[in-house]
């Protein structure tokens, strides 16, 4: 059963005006407000955990990233419930979202959203802004660009490599929405297959892409610090909601610093070997590695969770190798 769910039969209006309790701008510091969550209500030691209906309510607070009042969502669990929750709050669709960042307003690709939210994150959503077509001519095999997607149907650039094909295309930003290749609509494409698609355009020829950039405003404005204080205390501060794409929610520990190392290393190979980041999908194939003995086990536990992206054997060795490292301290 999701988290917080609940019927709300209410007018527009009033709906509005629950959810956003708030009128600072982004970049004013409200004590205590960023990042609020509802009181604990923890059992006795030794006990199962309450049932999902009787346990708190996580609420979070988010903003538009270009400006608007702060909006409370709760019962969400995985990315799309999310997306629904914060279009819900401030009238707009989910479809115009192009990804969150935590903690920030501005379009740091170093705090995106993932799967995991940490339980006083304050949630900031770029939405839609210009749209933007140009002509690139891939002059080299590679075009020097990564590729992640908000999980929710939408590709986007996640960084440019400098003196690349795209870094001298200066209308192209870290953030770009990637609407059309060729005037191929991909909206709904996972990001390692825009990523191939963009791999395999011929050198020497000319390619079209639409592309939507993130509304911007008050760039010049601090962002946002994190954290503020809790109703009550459910967390250790290690602690995350882990969204998931089957299942409920759940809270989790933080990664240990064994994962935190092994995930950041995969997270670099993905990104050598397939053009695309994903901290989520990295951390899937490190807990796939965990207590595998061999290549080979590890092998066809990754093909058993991650089929569908037909690994190249090279690239399997390698993770396998990363996380034995990372196991042995030598990261």
């Amino acid at each position: 059963m999701p988290l917080g769910l609940r019927v709300k039969k209410k007018n527009k209006s009033k709906e509005v005006s629950s959810k956003l309790v708030e009128s600072d701008e982004i970049g004013n510091r409200a004590s205590g407000s960023a990042g609020k969550v509802s009181s604990s209500a923890n059992g006795a030691a030794g006990l199962p955990p309450p049932p999902v209906s009787l346990r708190p309510k996580l609420v979070f607070h988010t903003q538009l990233a270009h400006g608007s009042p702060t909006g409370r969502i709760e019962g969400f669990t995985n990315v799309k419930e999310l997306y629904s929750k914060i279009a819900d709050a401030f009238l707009i669709t989910p479809e115009e979202i192009l990804f969150c960042t935590l903690n920030t307003h501005k379009i740091d690709m170093d705090k995106l959203l993932g799967g995991q939210i940490g339980l006083e994150d304050f949630i900031f959503a770029h939405v839609k802004g210009t749209k933007k077509e140009m002509e690139v001519l891939k002059s080299e095999d590679a075009l020097g660009l990564t590729i992640t997607d908000n999980g929710a149907g939408i590709a986007f650039i996640k960084r440019i490599k400098e003196d690349s094909i795209i870094d001298k295309v200066k209308v192209i930003n870290v953030g770009d929405h990637i609407e059309a290749i060729n005037g191929k609509n991909i909206v709904g494409s996972r990001h390692y297959e825009v990523a191939k698609m963009l791999k395999e355009l011929e050198k020497g020829q000319t390619f079209t892409l639409k592309l939507i950039e993130p509304l911007k405003a008050f760039e010049m404005i601090e962002p946002r610090a994190r954290g503020g204080k809790t109703e009550g205390k459910i967390s250790t501060g290690r602690e995350t909601l882990r969204l998931r794409s089957k299942g409920p929610a759940t809270v989790e520990e933080m990664p240990s610093v064994f994962e935190e190392k092994a995930i950041k290393k995969v997270d670099d190979l993905l990104e050598s070997y397939m053009g695309i980041r994903d901290i989520e999908l990295a951390a899937t194939m490190v807990e796939a590695g965990r207590n595998k003995n061999n290549p080979d086990e590890f092998a066809v536990a990754l093909d058993e969770a991650l089929g569908d992206f037909a690994f190249p054997d090279e690239f399997v060795f390698d993770v396998w190798g990363a996380i034995g490292d990372a196991k042995q301290g030598r990261l």
